[in-house]
């Protein structure tokens, strides 16, 4: 039986970014038939596509070096794929994080904005390529925050793929539902939803990322012990800047399995925890938390403040 569990982080965070970007393209798609340029449906249509193609492009080139590094038979192979994983891991947590607040703090003004773009745009000469740009790069930015998580998670093989797909499809049925044939959704609920279990996820890349390049520096130190920079010079040693073990769950809830399994790929939880880790996981939350639910108490008093009338 296939574990499909690995597929959910991946699941919703397309989901999550997968309905940001049918967001736009429901809002140009609108736009376009208020403006009666719906002859330009074509190149928003050529721009998710391409958009698309793209992210699977960038996804293959990082798999696909991954997998080099990690079968090549140079002295420094073992080193080279789990320091490669830790750097993807930080790259996917700056962005993702970035993403999530970025996201939250200006989607009070998301539709306004992307009007005001294709309103300029439709101005120009070349109003159909200016419009192919817009939905590409919405798509693109989207996808490749997905890309650089799937790479940070390419130890658990290819299920990873399966829950980005799985994502793509559920959001633009969603998208579907609100600019096809007008279904309520409460956008909202819905990214303050996705958003809290975005930040656990990013967390739990936090405690992976410390793993990978511990693991890249222990096996730095067997491979040049003279040139090792491990706090603990225990030959047994089990971890190299980590510090000491602060928790040790794995015989009663290890991460492999199940109720453990799913605590690792939602909430980050790990059965073995280390002095730093736990210290960057705090941080993490504390930080990048606060700031997250700052911005969502932002658009919820937005929300009640009084329009002015027209």
């Amino acid at each position: 039986m296939i574990d499909l569990t690995p597929a959910l982080p991946t699941f919703v965070i397309t989901l999550r970014e997968g309905v940001e970007a049918a967001l736009v393209v429901g809002i140009v798609l609108a736009y376009l038939a208020k403006a009666g340029q719906t002859r330009l449906n074509a190149w928003v249509y050529s721009g998710i596509g391409a958009g698309l193609l793209a992210s699977g492009a960038v996804g293959f080139v990082f798999i696909l070096g991954l997998s080099a590094a990690g079968s090549t038979n140079q002295v420094y192979a073992p080193v080279l794929k789990p320091l490669l994983e830790g750097v993807f891991s930080v790259v996917a947590i700056a962005m993702l994080s970035w993403m999530l607040i970025w996201m939250t703090q200006q989607s009070r003004l998301l539709k306004k904005q992307i009007e005001g773009t294709v309103s300029s745009t439709l101005e120009d000469g070349a109003a159909g390529w200016g419009i192919f740009w817009l939905i590409f790069f919405a798509v693109l930015r989207e996808g490749f925050e997905t890309v650089l998580f799937i790479a940070a998670k390419f130890q658990q093989g290819t299920i990873p793929i399966l829950g980005a797909i799985a994502g793509i499809i559920v959001a633009a049925g969603i998208g579907v539902l609100l600019f096809q044939f007008g279904v309520k959704i409460n956008l909202r609920l819905f990214f303050q939803a996705m958003g809290i279990f975005l930040l656990f996820i990013v967390a739990g890349l936090v405690l992976s990322a410390l793993a990978h390049i511990d693991t890249a520096l222990l096996r730095w130190a067997d491979i040049q012990p003279a040139a090792s920079i491990c706090l603990n010079s225990s030959a047994n040693q089990s971890s190299c800047i980590l510090g000491p073990l602060l928790w040790n769950s794995s015989r009663w809830l290890p991460e492999q399995r199940f109720p453990g399994i799913l605590l690792h790929t939602l909430l980050g939880y790990e059965d073995q925890i280390y002095l730093v880790q736990a210290i960057a996981y705090c941080l993490f939350l504390a930080s990048v938390g606060s700031i997250y639910l700052q911005s969502i108490a932002g658009w919820g008093n937005s929300s009640t403040k009084p329009q002015p009338s027209a």
